[in-house]
């Protein structure tokens, strides 16, 4: 998320086109999907406080790397290492969810989601406050020293959390693909995250192109103060766990989709309204931060056991979706502007809208036909 308001400036540094810049994104979150499938489980096998740690450390080697990188090629591989380790914080949700109450679980989940989520959003001032006074490679020094300073801080925090399977490696993986197919509840979680985090990509894809152009012409200290405009939605993260812990998840969500589709409405008035642009990244925020936490506490309640397989499946799913939306964007904004990624916005909205309602109608009559079939054990220990 550092680089998102950097684009244009890193695509000057590079010598490469605004296109290939915007992969600079995409590149990012395919690392992170990566590491979503193959370090997330690791959570369920491993002591988390070690795991944690030691990948934060990893990460701070590839924020040197990326900060060094004298060409676009080294860049962007170095920006991958660090999404393939960034999912650390993956590992760090369910795990604050296994430690948890269960009356209390979507309380503390979205209280460190809320955390997270405005991490995101800073990540964005931050580096363009940095970039601005100290030139972008300084950003990424900066990041290396926090995550050392991070990795020294949880080593200290947290508390030892023994694995909770025994499985090999292999089979942990392959028990990943067992949630999936006998779980339609994670199926459906999965399509509404892909979906929603590919409108939140879809947004800040572009929008650092769009206000370093006509008519605004920002520079990196201006843009990056967007990003505080959607710490609102970050912070309702945890008022939407309070509420699924309440048994309103359904209802938050069906909110939450609503306010997200609105807001690409409100989006395509920003074309030449600051104002309407500091409204839209705000419904934004909100709307996909509410929906995300009501996906967490439904998916955590389906097996305890496998929390962090369960965190993958799902996560995987949301990043493939901002991973696509983010390449199509890049090219999108192109060749159609801002317009363009409006109607990309409003369809995608749209569609999470429709897959929400007709899921849950399939849901509702698969439990009415088998409210007394025994749960599956496939993918327990």
């Amino acid at each position: 998320y550092y680089a998102q308001p950097l684009l244009h400036t890193l695509g000057e540094a590079f010598d490469v086109s605004a296109a290939q810049a915007g992969l600079i994104v995409t590149v990012s979150q395919v690392g992170y999907v990566a590491g979503l499938a193959l370090l997330v489980p690791v959570g369920d096998l491993r002591e988390r406080r070690g795991l944690i740690s030691g990948t934060l450390l990893v990460t701070a080697a590839a924020l040197v790397a990326a900060a060094a990188a004298p060409g676009y090629g080294v860049f962007v591989a170095a920006l991958a290492m660090v999404g393939f380790t960034s999912v650390v914080a993956q590992v760090i949700v369910p795990m604050s969810s296994s430690l948890s109450a269960e009356s209390e679980r979507g309380a503390v989940v979205g209280t460190v989601m809320s955390g997270l989520l405005i991490g995101v959003l800073l990540a964005r001032t931050v580096s363009g406050l940095i970039a601005a006074a100290l030139g972008w490679r300084a950003v990424f020094v900066f990041g290396a020293i926090a995550m050392l300073a991070l990795a020294a801080t949880l080593r200290r925090a947290l508390p030892r959390v023994p694995p909770t399977t025994d499985l090999a490696y292999g089979g942990l993986l392959r028990s990943v693909f067992a949630l999936v197919a006998t779980e339609p509840v994670l199926r459906q979680r999965m399509a509404l995250g892909g979906l929603s985090f590919g409108c939140f990509s879809v947004l800040w894809t572009s929008l650092a192109f769009l206000l370093a152009g006509a008519p605004f012409h920002y520079g990196n200290a201006i843009i990056c103060l967007f990003g505080l405009a959607g710490v609102a939605g970050a912070a309702a993260a945890s008022v939407a766990g309070r509420l699924a812990d309440r048994g309103h998840g359904a209802r938050t969500s069906t909110a939450a989709i609503l306010v997200l589709l609105a807001s690409w409405g409100v989006l395509a008035i920003g074309r030449t309204s600051v104002i309407g642009l500091l409204a839209g990244i705000a419904l934004l925020d909100l709307g996909v931060q509410g929906l995300h936490i009501s996906n967490q506490s439904a998916i955590y309640a389906l097996h305890p056991e496998a929390r962090s397989r369960l965190t993958t499946a799902y996560m995987v799913s949301y990043f493939i979706g901002a991973s696509v939306l983010s390449a199509v964007t890049s090219a999108l904004y192109a060749s159609d502007g801002w317009s363009g990624v409006c109607v990309l916005g409003s369809a995608t909205a749209a569609l999470t809208l429709a897959v929400w309602v007709m899921s849950s109608l399939a849901l509702r009559g698969r439990l009415r036909r088998s409210r007394l079939a025994p749960a599956t054990d496939s993918v327990g220990d």
